[in-house]
């Protein structure tokens, strides 16, 4: 065996060992990088303040992949400096080093966003402050958006490329994909209304009167709403929708009217006034009207078969079934009030019942 043969055994053997060497020290970093993180990670469990956990757990992956990705370009950098084997100039691998970093930045700032998120939240929620959802998922999103945006322009300007050239190149294709998508465009906006605006938030219950549209949000994407009616189904209705349509929102009522129309006989007619005074009392009395808002008891019409009075008040509660009750209990006692008065409810009778 000759003096070059020999000479490169001992490269290879090098190169196996600094192999084996690096693999260890990557490996080493990254457990201690483990360890290091979840003892911080207990320790800021333990205090009541809930930023520094998103900070800990955003970081957490990112900063695994960062140990890996600098030593794996360490790896290369150094077998291609003493061997060869890779060939690769050192300009592409600081490039591909620079775009690692530069993907690692984004990830963390992409997991900030989105614990951030959560966790405004849960504080507001804790904090007992109303939390408009939509808003903040609105946000995160925007945010997250330009993150990757970004990251993608200065990692291909990294390689080399012109961004005014992409961007240019981007203005034009945007305005054909505009052409080809104007319908997913005009859901994407659709659903930037419905977060700037905010009609409605998951949770709502809403109906529209210009289309078969009433249940409750359960999710506001960016291309469509989800929406449960009250047969349980789930409906998926596009944005776009909503920007031609009227949406009403019942669940930020402050109140649930009660209006009813009631027809006595015509013989009842001189204990019209009574009975009217009767159930003017019992509202003005009951405990679960709001006697701050509007209450009105007359005697309305003369119909063809009766003679009317009419009813209208607020309930104090917007909860639907608990309305009900309430409103069972006022005519069970309106119908108290006219048997004690010696009337009867008129036969046949026009009874109009309008809920708001």
């Amino acid at each position: 065996m000759d003096l070059n043969n020999i000479n490169q055994l001992l490269d290879i053997d090098n190169w196996i060992i600094k192999f084996f060497i690096i693999i260890f020290v990557i490996i080493f970093i990254n457990l201690f990088t483990r360890i290091v993180l979840n003892t911080l990670k207990k320790q800021s469990s333990k205090t009541n303040n809930i930023w520094d956990d998103c900070v800990i757990n955003s970081i957490y992956r990112p900063l695994t992949l960062l140990v890996w990705i600098l030593g794996i370009l360490f790896a290369l950098e150094a077998f291609n400096n003493d061997i060869k084997i890779f060939n690769i100039s050192n300009d592409i691998l600081v490039t591909v080093k620079k775009s690692g970093i530069i993907i690692v930045i984004a990830l963390f700032l992409l997991n900030i966003s989105k614990n951030f998120q959560q966790a405004i939240i849960i504080n507001n929620k804790d904090n007992d402050i109303d939390v408009d959802e939509a808003t903040y998922d609105a946000i995160t999103k925007i945010v997250r958006l330009s993150v990757i945006i970004t990251s993608g322009l200065i990692i291909l300007q990294t390689f080399g490329f012109s961004i005014s050239g992409v961007l240019a190149f981007g203005g034009i294709g945007g305005v054909a994909v505009g052409f080809a998508a104007k319908d997913m465009l005009a859901n994407f906006f659709g659903g930037l209304m419905i977060y700037l605006d905010r009609p409605f938030r998951k949770g709502d219950w809403i109906r529209s009167p210009d289309r078969d549209i009433e249940g409750t949000v359960e999710n506001i994407g960016w291309r469509q709403t989800s929406i449960r009616n009250f047969r349980k189904n789930l409906i998926y209705i596009p944005n776009s929708i909503f920007m031609n349509i009227v949406v009403e929102n019942p669940s930020r009522m402050t109140h649930r009217r009660i209006r009813e129309v009631i027809g006595l006989r015509y013989k009842d007619l001189p204990k019209m006034l009574t009975i009217v005074n009767n159930v003017k009392t019992m509202i003005s009395s009951h405990k679960d009207i709001d006697h701050k808002q509007t209450t009105i008891v007359n005697f309305d019409s003369y119909n063809d078969s009766s003679i009317d009075f009419f009813i209208i008040t607020y309930a104090d509660t917007t909860e639907w079934a608990k309305y009900h009750e309430i409103k069972q209990d006022v005519l069970m006692k309106i119908g108290d009030i006219i048997e004690r008065n010696g009337a009867e409810i008129a036969f046949p009778t026009r009874v109009e019942i309008r809920e708001e």
